[in-house]
């Protein structure tokens, strides 16, 4: 492990700002990963999991409530994840769906900092509408998505694993190597160090990134 792999530590994850509409957001960073999902699929909690902190990201009995565009700071400055709106929940209002789609999709078309996308899925419910939006538009755009399964432990094991293996030979016929997936259970904190070694591999600058090669997302496909 390099030395800056061994500094980026996800225990020092920071609320930073939170943003509405894309403009709002702040100047592009170095690296992002967003953190994307339906909003009862644990997303929130993976990340609270990750950071050690469970407080860091909004939790709630009630999905839904997350509805802006969250930014956290790592210890490495210009490098962050991103939380994204939930979608999808039946109760949300027609209107507010719309909106949060349609600020979501301008992040991830225009954001330049991008450098993957983590998709979080209920192991017992994947694949939904939303999800296959998403993994078509890293199909269509070539963004690394990471598969996130979570509440593995709702699951045996072999069940779990049957699912993981269906979903990855499914994925892995549209993506190639630029999807990769695992199980994750944030009450028995099971595939943190799977997620966080991915995430460093995401989110540590390459040479390219530092000289300013940041202009892989101009004029992306949307999620329609």
């Amino acid at each position: 492990m390099s030395e800056n792999q061994s500094s980026l530590n996800f225990h020092q994850a920071r609320y930073f700002v939170s943003a509405d509409k894309l403009h709002q957001c702040p100047d592009d960073s170095i690296a992002e990963v967003a953190f994307a999902g339906r909003s009862n699929a644990g997303k929130s909690s993976a990340i609270n999991t990750l950071t050690q902190n469970g407080k860091l990201a909004r939790t709630s009995k009630t999905p839904g409530r997350t509805q802006l565009i969250n930014f956290f700071d790592l210890n490495i400055p210009g490098i962050r994840i991103v939380d994204l709106p939930g979608y999808g929940y039946a109760k949300v209002p027609i209107a507010m769906k719309v909106h949060w789609q349609k600020h979501l999709d301008a992040y991830l078309q225009h954001r330049e900092a991008l450098k993957g996308v983590v998709l979080v899925m209920d192991i017992r419910h994947p694949m939904k509408e939303f999800d296959e939006m998403l993994v078509s538009w890293c199909e269509k755009t070539g963004m690394p998505l990471h598969v996130l399964l979570t509440k593995a432990d709702k699951l045996t094991r072999g069940p779990a694993q049957s699912t993981l293996l269906k979903l990855t030979a499914q994925l892995r016929k549209r993506l190639g190597d630029g999807v990769t997936l695992q199980t994750f259970s944030a009450l028995k904190k099971d595939g943190v160090d799977t997620l966080r070694k991915r995430l460093s591999e995401l989110l540590l600058p390459t040479s390219d990134d530092l000289d300013g090669q940041t202009d892989n997302l101009t004029h992306q496909p949307s999620l329609d």
